[in-house]
């Protein structure tokens, strides 16, 4: 099934302007009115540019008239509040001040997206244009003003700022997480609404497993997602931690972060604990078999495991109902009959 395209969930989510209906033509079999002859001569003809400007006030019936939710309205910036559902959370203070100095001299080109609470107007996109506007010194804003409900106004918000790319990976997880906890959607839908794939979406999500402080490392860029994901193969977060210190003090790339991954895994593995029956410790993993894991993995957006040992072994793909079968058969290119 297609999926589609991010472009579309602004225009389709915000909707345009109503299609302008046609006047009703006058009716066939009325007869023309002759015009009654002038008694008096004839007063010489204006130029010709005279009557083309008498008639611009009334404007031909067909002319289409925007309606009033496209109708720009300027109101005092101090009216405005953000949207407690802008995932966005980091803005960078030089990027306002940029911004703002581009407003000063140009004003806001692209109006603010409000929608009405209370006496005031709440943003649905355009928290930099606002943010920047005051640092600039505008008293008023540019708005047009739109009737959304809190989850179109999620999606919305999601949306522009994907298009923009100005989340980071976890502002951008957490909005998913938001819109399918919130409103009791599935990864596919909200995959949909946002104009991303499944596997996009889960895995943005996985990163939310990952120990707050390596979040921290992901918002500010110290960690990049490719990290992430390898460091996530720890379940534990004071392993997550050492991982992700060592990956930082050593630069490591992220082959040797799987590596180190790898070694971590080993010695929790050979600890000096047996099992109750006497077994003997689990066999370390190999570097190359937890990578094609960990690939799997974010091919089929969920849970993957591989056996292997001397050249046999088996691949364990998850699925949790139909719907999740159907797709990792779509994914894997196999066609049900």
């Amino acid at each position: 099934m297609s999926k589609p395209a991010l472009g579309r969930g602004l225009s389709a989510l915000l909707g345009g302007g109503a299609a302008a209906t046609r006047p009703a033509s006058a009716p066939a079999s009325a007869p023309a009115v002759p015009a009654p002859k002038p008694a008096a001569p004839v007063v010489p003809a204006a130029p010709a540019a005279v009557p083309a400007v008498a008639v611009v006030p009334s404007a031909p019936a067909s002319v289409p008239v925007p309606p009033v939710g496209d109708v720009v309205q300027k109101v005092a910036v101090t009216r405005v509040r953000p949207c407690a559902f802008q995932p966005r959370k980091d803005f960078a203070e030089d990027a306002i001040a940029e911004l703002a100095d581009s407003i000063k001299v140009q004003g806001i080109i692209s109006p603010l997206i409000v929608r009405v609470r209370g006496d005031g107007f709440e943003l649905i996109a355009g928290e930099r244009r606002w943010r920047a506007a005051q640092k600039a010194g505008l008293t008023e804003v540019p708005i047009i003003v739109r009737e959304a409900d809190d989850r179109a106004v999620l999606e919305l918000a999601l949306i522009e700022n994907l298009q923009r790319e100005n989340l980071n990976p976890i502002e951008e997880a957490l909005g998913y997480a938001q819109l399918i906890e919130q409103f009791q959607l599935t990864q596919e839908t909200a995959a949909v609404k946002v104009g991303k794939s499944r596997t996009v979406v889960a895995n943005a999500l996985r990163l939310l497993k990952l120990a707050p402080e390596l979040q921290g490392y992901l918002r500010h860029g110290q960690l990049s997602v490719g990290h992430a994901k390898v460091i996530l193969g720890l379940t534990g977060a004071p392993e997550q931690r050492l991982a992700a210190e060592r990956v930082l003090k050593d630069g490591l790339n992220v082959r040797q972060t799987e590596e180190l991954v790898t070694r971590l895994q080993q010695s929790s593995t050979q600890a000096p604990t047996k099992a109750a029956s006497g077994g003997k410790p689990a066999a370390p993993r190999d570097v190359h078999v937890a990578s094609l894991e960990n690939k799997l993995q974010e091919r089929f957006g969920t849970k993957v495991a591989v056996r292997y040992r001397k050249g046999k072994g088996a691949v364990e793909i998850r699925f949790f109902n139909d719907d999740d079968l159907d797709r990792i058969l779509q994914i894997a290119g196999v066609k049900v009959d």
